[in-house]
């Protein structure tokens, strides 16, 4: 029996090559994508590739509490169950100068990278329930790595942009800190389920081959990064492996709450949140640790309570 296996983001780069991987698999994929406009071609294109009619494209803005609901409410009437979930969907506007919220009051990055996917996760739970071996897969990055230097916080004081015009501004920041809570999200919702069947796993994402419309909408001094790293870049169709993989392989299927490399192997937590300046160097060279901060629980307890209080009004709904 084929699997149902939702992707969000599915329509371009690692989203759009995991489509292709699970659907030449035989399994029936759900594209959620922002643009139905812009992915009904992708979508057709994936059929074709694959032979697999079992590719439905289905709206889906991850940085909306309103748009995630209208999802999951077309789902279980398509659906009966979900097999995979992963969130690939990811939010970074290169060079962006300015502090943008969400239409949920929750800084955009953060809304689509963590608040978002939580929310989905959470709604979505009772269909991952129904089915044999259920998996989440988020997708995180080696931005993480900035979270080895014990100075580095996610400011959730400043999520609602309580300080937008006092702070300084940088999109790369919240993109790495929406990362790490991502990861955080991970390990905490691992947890949370310990005693039920659904795993949850994080993928550390390295660098990937861009398609030109995407380095084409890379600021000029990025523009220029991406072009030269790109001949040495992984194919987007070795990181979708990994997302297979890691959902439907047998060396995985004891595997939760932990992150995975662009080479398959499970990582270890640095062994201190402040390592003194040989380890940091090993550290930062390696494929194989990740920082502590992620493995500190007053920081894991932070990315809950904030995905909480901010989904309360519609999750105290479900109840």
């Amino acid at each position: 029996m084929s699997r149902t296996v939702i992707i969000t983001g599915a329509n371009s780069g690692i989203g759009k090559a995991a489509t292709q991987k699970f659907a030449s698999e035989g399994d029936h994929v759900i594209m959620a994508c922002r643009s139905i406009q812009r992915s009904r071609n992708i979508q057709q294109e994936l059929i074709s590739s694959t032979g697999n009619n079992n590719i439905t494209l289905m709206q889906l803005d991850i940085s909306s509490f309103a748009s995630i609901q209208q999802f999951v409410q077309q789902f279980i009437e398509k659906f009966e169950k979900l097999d995979l979930l992963i969130h690939n969907a990811a939010y970074l506007k290169h060079g962006e100068p300015r502090y943008l919220l969400s239409e949920d009051n929750i800084e955009l990055s953060f809304a689509t990278n963590v608040v978002g996917p939580y929310l989905l996760t959470q709604l979505l739970l009772p269909q991952l329930g129904k089915a044999k071996q259920p998996a989440i897969l988020h997708a995180c990055t080696t931005n993480i790595k900035h979270f080895f230097d014990p100075k580095r916080q996610i400011e959730y004081d400043n999520l609602r942009g309580e300080y937008a015009n006092q702070r300084p501004f940088n999109s790369y920041k919240l993109y790495g800190d929406s990362k790490m809570a991502l990861f955080l999200l991970t390990i905490k919702l691992s947890d949370q389920l310990k005693g039920q069947k659904v795993r949850v796993n994080a993928l550390q994402i390295n660098r990937v081959k861009l398609s030109p419309e995407t380095i084409a909408n890379l600021s000029s001094r990025y523009r220029m990064l991406a072009r030269l790293q790109n001949p040495t870049s992984q194919p987007t169709s070795s990181m979708a492996k990994l997302y297979y993989d890691i959902c439907t392989s047998a060396n995985y299927s004891d595997i939760t709450g932990s992150l995975i490399n662009h080479r398959g192997i499970v990582m270890k937590a640095a062994t201190s949140e402040k390592p003194h300046p040989f380890q940091l160097v090993r550290y930062l060279t390696s494929d194989q640790y990740y920082p502590a901060y992620a493995t500190n629980h007053t920081y894991l307890n932070q990315v809950w309570v904030f995905c909480e209080q901010a989904t309360d009004n519609i999750l105290s709904r479900q109840i």
